[in-house]
């Protein structure tokens, strides 16, 4: 569904260069449901963008549904975002336009598509059903809660029937509830649709909920997290995961194509590594990575 391939994203001003990706790669799998994570500047959101080709790679091949989209005209980059690709951010204000009902919001996104005025009100109010708001057809965003204006938001970004739904940082500025019952929504679109969706996020409870979980350090994916299937089973069945920790995925280390390998601060404080230089060896099958004693 989705390869990155030795991504590279710079980003340059009169005075410095900054990179935000450096030699990133990632395949994501049709119908996965996985979070990216990572500190402020870690390069996260420029990966949202890139892959939702709202920015072109400085350098590096990005694939969305078998095509490499680094070669599509401008023309073909806008109909990949308005078919294939749905988003949702976190404000608001980028979601929705605040003079427009929810259900008008919807409409909105049809107003080019071949259906009529009768179709797009039915379309919009199955929506807005899916997302459990039809009582709030009528409603503008200033009169819905934030959790309530991200379902809206939700409802709007999948009008077309995506393949791909981006989220960033979807459940950043609600309550604990509010962030549980979009972090359940989401998991039952992707149970029920088979949508691909990749979610931003600083939330480690919703981080908990999906399948895959990507950190990236640094502008590279550093470790990854896969979520047990006796767990994936029971969110499903029960909708919670109240109780359920860390133990919840397996945690692997990422090695790229050039053949590195990065260890958190976590795994290299608890191994006691301190300085730049490892001792590696290979015993039994297993490689062993050990401090160098001074």
């Amino acid at each position: 569904m989705v390869e990155c391939d030795s991504l590279v994203k710079l980003y340059k001003t009169d005075e410095v260069e900054v990179f935000a990706l450096q030699g990133l790669d990632l395949t994501i799998e049709k119908g996965e449901l996985m979070a990216v994570i990572g500190k402020s500047g870690s390069g996260k959101s420029t990966l949202l963008n890139i892959i939702g080709a709202l920015e072109h790679p400085s350098a590096g091949r990005i694939m969305i549904n078998g095509q490499d989209i680094s070669k599509m005209s401008e023309k073909e980059l806008v109909e990949l975002r308005r078919h294939t690709i749905g988003f949702v951010w976190q404000k608001s204000a980028q979601n929705l336009f605040p003079y427009m009902t929810a259900r008008e919001n919807i409409e909105a996104q049809l107003y080019f598509e071949k259906c009529s005025a009768k179709e797009r009100k039915e379309k919009a109010l199955k929506l807005l059903e899916e997302v459990g708001l039809l009582e709030k057809a009528d409603s503008y965003p200033h009169e819905l809660s934030g959790g309530e204006q991200q379902r809206v938001a939700i409802a709007v970004a999948l009008v077309k029937d995506p393949l791909i739904l981006l989220a960033d940082e979807p459940t950043g500025a609600v309550d604990t509830r509010t962030s549980e019952n979009i972090q359940n929504l989401f998991r039952r679109l992707n149970k029920e649709r088979g949508i691909t969706i990749i979610i931003v996020t600083h939330d480690i409870s919703l981080a908990n909920k999906v399948n895959r979980v990507v950190m990236i350090s640094d502008g590279k994916i550093s470790t990854e997290k896969i979520m047990k299937e006796q767990y994936k089973e029971q969110i499903d069945r029960i909708g919670e995961n109240y109780g359920l920790g860390e133990e919840m995925h397996e945690e692997y280390t990422v090695l790229d194509k050039a053949g590195r390998l990065k260890l958190t601060d976590e795994i290299r404080e608890e191994a006691g590594i301190s300085s730049n230089r490892v001792k590696i060896e290979v015993q039994d099958g297993k490689i062993i990575i050990s401090n160098v004693e001074a």
